[in-house]
């Protein structure tokens, strides 16, 4: 398997294995307005059967408004997004509950509104999942040989720590668990319940997942991370918070 996932991209097209599978790609979107509809147009090129469920966590900076205008411009096609607006903002956790209680995809994939992350990673992400031999995928931006922007040192300390916590409590050896690649069998989430709003998320579900004693894997991803003037939003206080998340859900 780890020959095939050199090449994964041109090995799937080159297969054809996606046609009997469909992907729900879950987009979490608050003040995004510079980026939603360049990571529409990258995740609608992927070429895998597809629905984009997006919720819009009460955007204030014209985000929401954006989102209108491509409601009605897919109304008169046969289009596969549907767009929900949360009517105050709860946070990306709390967005991502209610995508995936929308999904209908046989896999649920999640993919932030920047342009952080590369749609094109969706098949080596997916493809343990689509062969039959993991439950839930995650994308590391840690381990393999992409592209990775060069940031902040302490940001990565930070969530290598992170992980180092979280593996010691769950007893398995993640490089990433802050990524945002995450990819699941849709059964395997629904049947998950999601109590963090926040950032806390990415450490309650590690927790449950773990404890369900799902198949996961872990495959390298490209990452073009942001800077907090380009609109980064995740910060030390979240750091915080997660540490007590590892203790509260081991």
């Amino acid at each position: 398997m780890s020959n095939e996932l050199l090449n994964v991209e041109d090995y799937l097209i080159k297969k054809d294995i996606f046609k009997s599978i469909k992907l729900s790609v879950i987009m979490p979107v608050y003040n995004e307005k510079n980026t939603i509809r360049k990571i529409l147009e990258l995740v609608e090129a992927v070429h895998i059967p597809k629905e984009i469920v997006i919720v819009d966590d009460n955007s204030i900076d014209g985000t929401r408004e954006i989102l209108r205008e491509i409601e009605k411009e897919k109304q008169e096609k046969d289009n596969n997004i549907k767009i929900f607006y949360h009517d105050k903002n709860m946070g990306k956790g709390a967005a991502i509950r209610t995508a995936i209680k929308e999904a209908t995809g046989d896999i649920i994939i999640i993919q932030d509104a920047d342009l952080e992350y590369d749609p094109q990673d969706y098949y080596r992400v997916i493809y343990p999942i689509v062969i039959g031999k993991a439950d839930v995928v995650y994308g590391s931006r840690f381990i393999g040989s992409l592209y990775h922007r060069v940031l902040y040192f302490w940001h990565y300390l930070g969530n290598r720590f992170i992980t180092f916590c979280s593996n010691m409590f769950t007893n398995l050896n993640f490089t990433d668990i802050e990524t945002c690649y995450k990819a699941f069998k849709r059964e395997v989430i629904q049947d998950i319940e999601i109590e963090q709003d926040r950032f806390g998320f990415e450490v309650e579900i590690t927790s449950k997942i773990a404890k369900k004693k799902c198949r996961v894997y872990e495959v390298g991803i490209s990452y073009s991370g942001r800077t907090y003037e380009e609109g980064k939003k995740i910060g030390w206080k979240d750091g915080v918070q997660a540490l007590y998340l590892i203790l509260k859900y081991r």
